[in-house]
């Protein structure tokens, strides 16, 4: 949770979660960065076969974030569809 230095690419933000959140990159689970802004986040996913990294940027406003206490949030399809749409 917060903010991620968007400078890093795949390499970087799989190893942002395999150390700073300890989770699997490579297991099947999308994992969400947003930059400092709010108008930036990248998506790592891993299919099996090899890693892929999605961004998006927003045009004007900023992407709603939710927030955690244990840095960590587990969101549904249709909680990550608003989010990617920039619904609240």
């Amino acid at each position: 949770m917060g903010h991620t230095d968007m400078r890093k690419g795949m390499q970087g933000l799989a190893l942002q979660v395999q150390q700073g959140l300890k989770r699997d990159p490579h297991g099947g689970d999308l994992f969400v960065f947003r930059g400092r802004t709010g108008s930036l986040i990248k998506i790592i996913w891993h299919d099996g076969i090899g890693i892929s990294l999605h961004s998006k940027r927003l045009e004007k406003g900023r992407f709603v974030w939710p927030s955690a206490k244990d840095g960590i949030v587990s969101l549904t399809n249709a909680q990550l569809s608003c989010l990617l749409e920039g619904i609240d």
